[in-house]
């Protein structure tokens, strides 16, 4: 595997993106990792590289990069917890166009990225920035999936973007999430199915929410591989074309 540490300038600052990808085989298709809340950290790394090593080019973003770049997260610290909704609430639709053109101008110069052919990942915060991603670049990203996404109600709802979707989509849901109550999400299924997105909800039996981070105290091993399992899946149909 080939690893990049890279600054890309957005117009607003530095971005710090992690980019992992095969060392043959490509071009590789593009994949958009949204860190989420508690930040870029070496635990999505790790996840990068598993998402790389089935032969994309994954690209991780530190979206906090406008307010502090070597930011942290220290659990079980008030002031940290403070820290991280702040810089949490600094992000936007507007952010997310912003960071995501310079992220696609970065894959569409490098001969190793398929930036014809893009996904969207993103957990918990960055799940519904996943999904307005698809709206915002139409014509290049063809699936997004959504882990334990929050804020689908409320004026922060992605909802409104469902009408540009083109991509196929993917929500997976914890069964038991303090962040986000099944009526939300089931209200917000059903925009999308009226609002003619092809999108899929899946809810994870006996996980909470963060169940796919190795490094959370959420961590259930089952539900984390077969998120492994439907996102390579709707990645590898919708970004290869393999049935």
């Amino acid at each position: 595997m080939i690893e990049h540490h890279l600054d890309l300038d957005t117009g607003e600052g530095s971005m710090n993106t992690f980019v992992t990808h095969p060392e043959e085989g490509g071009p590789f298709p593009v994949v958009l990792f949204f860190m989420d809340a508690p930040g870029k950290r070496e635990e999505l790394h790790e996840m990068a590289r598993r998402i790389g090593t089935a032969g994309y080019y994954v690209m991780l973003p530190n979206l906090y990069y406008r307010t502090d770049r070597d930011w942290q997260m220290v659990w079980d610290d008030p002031e940290g917890m403070k820290a991280m909704f702040r810089m949490a609430m600094t992000l936007d639709y507007n952010t997310l166009r912003i960071d995501t053109t310079a992220l696609l101008a970065h894959a569409a110069a490098d001969p190793v990225a398929d930036d014809g052919n893009v996904g969207a990942v993103g957990y918990c915060m960055s799940g519904r920035f996943a999904f307005a991603s698809a709206a915002l670049f139409p014509d290049q990203i063809k699936a997004t999936a959504s882990y334990y996404a929050t804020r689908l109600s409320g004026e922060q709802s992605p909802e409104r973007f469902a009408p540009e979707v083109k991509a196929e989509c993917y929500f997976a849901v914890a069964e038991h999430d303090e962040h986000i109550t099944d009526e939300i999400t089931r209200e917000f299924a059903a925009h999308l199915d009226q609002a003619g997105v092809k999108s899929r909800f899946e809810w994870y039996p006996g996980t909470g929410h963060g169940f796919a981070f190795p490094h959370r105290p959420d961590y259930q091993p089952e539900g984390a591989e077969r998120h492994y399992e439907r996102l390579f899946d709707l990645f590898d149909r919708n970004l290869r074309g393999r049935s």
